[in-house]
């Protein structure tokens, strides 16, 4: 049996919201659920904090990293994670106790986690929140709505890479500055990973006009989404970039080539089909190699090679001899951005059709033009 109880707006207030729930209208929060209840992906949880671990801050909505204590009241979202340096979390089956896996806010069970981080942070949840009339409120409410749009397909460059912290997010922004210190009007997005404000706000900050992720259109994370869940992601996110009139589209997929959410989509053919060429950053050169075999043989075109191996000199002489691709540390990635551009350019492509939005909800990052 479920029970609908009032939720006072100054406790509500009060309550410190994760990143993942930036485009909620809280004036559409009134009702706390408890219960007999089964969470789903982007339910909106209240919760109160029991013990501090690895997560010491919340990314807030507005930026800011709030420090959290021991009782405070947090609003997140549930979801799954996927993540190498930290931990593998998946939504529980009830509103028992379980764990702030991710710092964007994300509320999970954790089930394993890399030994070099802290146990999890503990968290109760208070109870689902929701509407008026007691309906349980989810991220999906507030995805981008879609609308009809025809135009060129600006160049789309993806950034993809070998594992977690292999600099991906790192090489999009310094790319977007060097497009952006060029003239051009840059559109990004992150497609997959874990909800949290950095990777956005530093594409922002590099540059880019409209950033936009998938929380955007309802996922507080991709890991567990289906193939064709991730599908609609990336297609939504690209076609509302490019209905946002920018020049160049600059995206990245999180996590490594073995991770089943990346390698799925980069080996489907809407990826070929949009994607004019990849970056692929790499921790090493051994990793570099293997990874721009693997895109090779899926057909897609690496105009570079980034990230962590390219801070060694050796090991950048070493991808070069195997690959002979261009190696491009961060300075490059900025002064030849232009390079990049027109290596990823192919054959004029006919105008599409794409169903995109229009509409950018307030809490969507863009730059002052």
């Amino acid at each position: 049996m479920i029970e609908i109880t009032q939720l006072a707006s100054a406790r509500l207030a009060k309550a410190k919201a994760g990143y993942t729930t930036r485009s909620v209208d809280v004036n559409a929060i009134a009702t706390i659920l408890t219960g007999d209840i089964k969470p789903e992906s982007g339910d909106l949880v209240l919760v109160r904090v029991d013990s501090i671990g690895q997560h010491e801050r919340i990314d807030q909505v507005d930026g800011r990293k709030a420090i959290i204590f021991i009782g405070d009241e947090l609003v997140l979202c549930y979801g799954n994670r996927y993540a190498p340096d930290q931990f593998e979390a998946e939504i529980p089956p009830d509103l028992s106790p379980c764990n702030l896996a991710a710092a964007g806010g994300i509320a999970a069970k954790v089930l394993s986690k890399n030994a070099k981080v802290k146990l999890p942070t503990t968290i109760t949840p208070i109870g689902l929140l929701g509407d008026k009339q007691g309906k349980r409120l989810n991220l999906a409410d507030w995805a981008l709505p879609t609308t009809e749009y025809i135009g060129q397909r600006p160049c789309t460059i993806a950034v993809v890479g070998t594992s977690m912290n292999a600099g991906k997010t790192t090489t999009a922004a310094h790319l977007i500055n060097g497009f952006a210190n060029s003239g051009l009007k840059v559109g990004a997005a992150k497609i997959t990973g874990t909800g949290a404000g950095n990777d956005t706000w530093l594409m922002q900050d590099a540059g880019a006009r409209v950033v936009l992720d998938f929380t955007c259109v309802g996922y507080p994370s991709t890991y567990r989404a289906t193939p064709k869940q991730v599908e609609e992601i990336f297609v939504t996110l690209n076609n509302h970039l490019a209905a946002q009139n920018v020049d160049v589209i600059v995206l990245e997929i999180a996590d490594g080539l073995f991770q089943e959410e990346t390698s799925t989509l980069v080996s489907s053919t809407i990826f070929r089909q949009t994607v004019d060429g990849v970056l692929f950053a790499a921790g090493g050169s051994l990793g570099a190699y293997a990874g721009v075999e693997w895109l090779q043989k899926q057909n897609i075109p690496v105009v570079g090679i980034s990230g962590l191996v390219t801070a060694s000199p050796l090991a950048s002489r070493e991808v070069l001899q195997m690959t002979s691709l261009p190696v491009l540390d961060l300075p490059m990635l900025k002064t030849e951005a232009m390079n990049i551009l027109a290596s990823a350019k192919k054959a004029e492509h006919p105008p599409l059709i794409f169903s995109s939005s229009l509409f950018v909800p307030p809490t969507i990052l863009t730059a002052q033009d």
